[in-house]
């Protein structure tokens, strides 16, 4: 089980700009105020690890839905097609690096008041930060395995290694529990400055989307519903951050790929810096790994573009929609000059991911990794989870959830834009009943939040992930023919595959586990 501790500099470039330190005890650790930094920089490295989100969980992990597939027909196993055993190298690595995690958390958490000394409201700070992100770790787990041994103190020794899975609905409550604690003590958005640091907008958040998973499948708590709301309003409500959406939706993404922070827009993003080229920075694969395929680079960036858009999710756009050209990249790029080369307008099986555009990079011509933030929580997502809610708990829309969804619907198709006329000319009609906006939902969530990591996961606790998987099949298979490589993922879909196997070499270690049902 991997729940030790390291302290090293990581992510988070304007919180710690900073060189790894030794290993030292807890007992002559965590005397000053550097050393908690150090400490909490180490929870928030793992976020923007390859395995986790500098790579790995925008490519091999929840790109499984109807939104996108594997550019490469040779790649015909593993997680990214459906397709693996439950000793997936992968789904291990990703199990092992989220508990090593929260070993990190847990060691803060458990030596944060060594010394007394130390300014209470800075140690709170801390405290608040790393008992969210631990939470956030564990809803990472329990969205992917579902019922999962929870450690909330230090591992001392090989003796506390026997521990059953905790049953989703407990890791839920306790994931709630911890980050309501965490909202009273981390600071405001505006007062951080930046999108790389937990906030009370990004706990809110999170809480809104941590409860939209627990209303929904596995545990379907729908009271919950009207937590989610909840939560969702608070954000919305903050008048001291003011968030709003950026009218135009590709600068959110431009910002992204040039370090650049809006929080009125981005609450919470994964901070990748740099190139790897000095110890203390750690850049990621956003738009090398996922965008828009440019072998050699030249002045656009270069792009292994490892994930097409499906048809099915280019379809999904009404005509006018500005997103779905900037999702869903109508062009490839000249080997050479790096000019655009428009597709065919009948060719919509080799269109790339194209929301992480390299070639606003500040420094493109670097091959890779890149510097480009990975968003967690954006200013729309906090509307649409809002409109979910309270069209869930009021069945059907309020008129304050039908605006909600209005807003990043206007911001689609650019009327949020300086000088806009009939801004109100793609919203949605009031009178839809509660199955009809639901499905509005549903839609909207994919047109904005497309390779965002959310659809996946959106699917699942809906309860519909294996019938859309096959409604893609279905659509593919009339476009390309059945068995074309393009519909492996889709073909393999199954409900064994909403859930992630316990790791067999899991299994080896903690004898008071057992594996999930689905994969007995």
């Amino acid at each position: 089980m991997a729940v030790g501790v390291i302290f090293l500099s990581g992510s988070c470039k304007k919180f710690l700009e900073t060189e790894p330190t030794d290993f030292l005890a807890p007992s002559i650790y965590y005397e000053t105020e550097q050393q908690l930094d150090y400490a909490l920089t180490g929870v928030y490295d793992r976020l923007g690890m390859n395995r986790l989100y500098g790579a790995y969980l925008h490519t091999l992990h929840n790109m499984e839905a109807d939104e996108g597939f594997v550019s490469v027909d040779t790649w015909v196993t593993g997680t990214r097609v459906n397709n693996f055993s439950v000793s997936d190298p992968d789904v291990l690595n990703l199990w092992r690096y989220i508990y090593e995690a929260i070993g990190r958390a847990n060691m803060l958490l458990a030596n944060v008041d060594n010394n007394t000394d130390i300014d209470i409201a800075y140690r709170d700070q801390v405290r608040g930060e790393a008992l969210f992100l631990r939470a956030y770790y564990y809803f990472m787990l329990v969205q992917f395995f579902e019922n999962v041994p929870m450690y909330l103190t230090p591992v001392a020794n090989h003796t506390q290694v026997d521990v059953p899975a905790t049953p989703a609905k407990e890791v839920y409550e306790q994931i709630i529990a911890d980050m309501e604690t965490a909202e009273a003590l981390v600071a405001p958005i505006s007062e951080i400055g930046f999108g790389g640091r937990v906030s009370k907008s990004a706990v809110r958040g999170i809480l809104a989307r941590v409860c939209l998973n627990m209303a929904g499948r596995p545990v379907q708590d729908i009271s919950k519903y009207e937590r989610a709301s909840y939560w969702a309003k608070k954000v919305m409500d903050d008048n001291v951050a003011a968030h709003a959406l950026n009218p135009d939706y590709t600068d959110v993404f431009i910002k992204y790929a040039r370090d650049e922070y809006d929080i009125k827009e981005s609450i919470w993003e994964v901070e990748l810096w740099g190139y790897n080229t000095t110890a203390n920075q750690e850049s990621g694969y956003v738009g090398s790994w996922i965008g828009i395929k440019n072998g050699t680079g030249n002045n656009r960036g270069y792009s292994l573009g490892r994930i097409y858009a499906t048809a099915k999710h280019y379809h999904t756009y009404e005509e006018g929609d500005l997103r779905r050209d900037w999702n869903i990249a109508p062009f490839t790029y000249h080997s050479t000059t790096g000019a655009y080369i428009m597709k065919d307008a009948n060719s919509l099986y080799d269109r790339y991911a194209g929301k992480y555009r390299r070639e606003y990079e500040l420094n493109p011509s670097i091959k890779q990794p890149t510097p480009i933030n990975f968003p967690l929580l954006r200013y729309s997502d906090i509307l649409l989870m809002y409109a979910e809610a309270e069209n869930a708990v009021h069945s059907g829309p309020t008129e304050e959830a039908l605006e909600a969804i209005n807003m990043v619907r206007r911001r689609g198709f650019g009327k949020l834009a300086t000088g806009a006329t009939d801004v109100d000319a793609y919203d949605l009609p009031a009178g839809l009943d509660q199955f009809k906006f639901f499905q509005a939902i549903v839609d909207e969530r994919t047109r904005e939040l497309s390779f965002e990591a959310l659809r996946r996961p959106d699917l699942i606790r809906w309860g519909i992930y294996v019938e859309t998987m096959k409604e893609t099949l279905a659509e593919m298979n009339t476009d390309l023919g059945a068995g074309a490589w393009q519909s492996l993922t889709f073909r393999n879909a199954s409900e064994r595959y909403t859930v992630y196997p316990t790791p067999s070499y899991e299994l080896g270690l903690n004898k008071a586990l057992e594996q999930h049902p689905l994969w007995r």
